[in-house]
């Protein structure tokens, strides 16, 4: 009997020293499920993933200020209600502020006190490329530790020559890299000429010869679920919208080419009186009270910044596509929501709408085009960047020329004419989940 329990207690012990052994801790750094858009709410995805998987310790280390103080615009989720992290095992810290050179320093001891095997990196802008380059730098000397840069691009829409810079400042220091697109693998060799890199995509072996470079995917966004119980015909009345729904959505940026969309929309409804377009989004730069002192103050500080480092650039801050809907005369037929729109409301805008509006001017994969999977929504896209990789004209969605509003209205004509199957579009999408994506970065 005494052999019987000895030898059970071995047992025990045994399996409790395995999986102490093979425990893995993971670090997704980048903004917290505090902050409002695209990078907080994958870095919160990603790091729920990693939870996801048995014997995993998950750690999200956040900004607690993402970028200069001087910039007039208010990052903070101050309308979501739902906790992202709820029954879930993460743990969060916010450490890094962007203006105090300190808190890098904390950053990178709580690090190496947490002891992560692997550090993921968001990478979605270059003007933190000072802070990352510095935090992943001292990190990279720890033996230990795995750098990853999770690279939402290489070459800045918005570009400049102190973009570039701050880029190479920025992620130079990885052990691996991550990329959504094969554009993206170019971009980073064409950043670092003299490195070796090994683009690895999913399922290969690596041989070794090289810098990795996972090539990957946008996974498809799962905090956004359809509601089955969704009565389409019963919101479109409450919206006062026709038969026939497109959807423009997320922050209002330049280069999502919203003045595309409402010029091609605008074409198409003087063919059709069936149509409606859903703009549903922020201004990026109209966030902060302009009355205030502070903003008077950040936004002259920001503008004379603006102009002297990024002489050649427009200021996107004067760009106001909304203009142009009573310019166009389709207010009647464009449902706006210029505003932030709180997680728990995504799903309505997607479940009312029959086709998504991508005519960007530049694209890397796009968190826009992600949630649209989660909905099998049919993309309208422009043949730039990376959406050629994504979107089959024809099958799961559209493609319109770059800059041609006519073939832009041919296409949007097109999906109500010849409506996209939307199992070819659940079908593009069905292995790019965020398991599949976190075990590969694991492998």
């Amino acid at each position: 009997m005494e052999l019987t329990i000895n030898v059970g207690i071995d047992f025990l012990f045994s399996i409790l020293n395995y999986r102490l052994m093979n425990k893995r801790t993971i670090v997704c750094f980048g903004p917290g499920p505090m902050f409002k858009g695209g990078i907080a709410n994958y870095n919160t995805s990603l790091a729920k993933a990693f939870d996801k998987i048995e014997n995993t310790e998950v750690h999200i280390v956040s900004w607690t200020q993402q970028y200069p103080a001087i910039i007039p615009r208010d990052f903070i989720d101050r309308k979501s209600k739902v906790d992202q992290l709820d029954g879930t095992n993460i743990k969060v810290h916010y450490i890094t502020n962007y203006n105090n050179p300190s808190s890098w320093n904390a950053t990178i001891n709580l690090i190496k006190e947490i002891a992560p095997q692997k550090v993921i990196f968001q990478w979605a802008i270059a003007v933190q490329g000072i802070p990352l380059g510095y935090i992943s730098k001292k990190l990279k000397k720890s033996k230990d530790i795995e750098v990853f840069f999770d690279l939402h691009f290489v070459i800045q829409k918005e570009g400049s020559a102190l973009d570039n810079r701050l880029t190479k400042i920025g992620i130079k220091n990885a052990d691996s890299y991550i990329v959504h697109a094969f554009k993206t693998a170019q971009e980073l060799k064409h950043l670092f000429p003299r490195k070796k890199f090994e683009v690895i995509e999913r399922d290969n072996k690596t041989t070794g010869i090289g810098t990795k470079v996972l090539k990957l995917y946008h996974p498809v966004y799962d905090m956004f679920t359809p509601n089955p119980e969704f009565n389409k015909d019963e919101v479109k009345k409450e919206l006062g919208l026709k038969e026939n729904v497109f959807l423009f959505f997320g922050f209002i940026r330049k280069y999502k080419g919203l003045h595309n969309v409402l010029e091609a929309f605008a074409e198409l409804a003087k063919q059709r009186n069936d149509v409606s377009l859903i703009v549903c989004g922020e201004s990026f730069w109209n966030t902060l009270d302009t009355s205030k002192l502070s903003t008077k103050i950040k936004n002259a500080t920001f503008g004379v910044a603006k102009k002297l480092f990024l002489k050649n650039q427009d200021n996107e801050q004067d760009y106001n596509p909304l203009a142009l809907i009573d310019d166009l005369k389709i207010k009647d037929i464009v449902h706006l929501v210029n505003e932030f729109v709180p997680n728990e409301e995504v799903p309505k805008y997607f479940q009312v709408s029959d086709n998504i509006m991508l005519y960007y001017l530049t694209a890397t994969p796009s968190g826009v085009e992600s949630i649209g999977y989660n909905f099998n929504m049919p993309m309208l896209a422009t043949n730039v960047g990376h959406f050629p990789e994504t979107v089959v004209d024809g099958y799961n969605g559209y493609m319109a020329e770059d800059g041609d509003i006519q073939s832009m209205t041919e296409a949007m004509n097109k999906a109500i004419e010849n409506p996209i199957d939307r199992s070819n579009v659940a079908a593009t999408s069905k292995d790019m989940s965020w398991n599949n994506y976190a075990n590969e970065i694991l492998r």
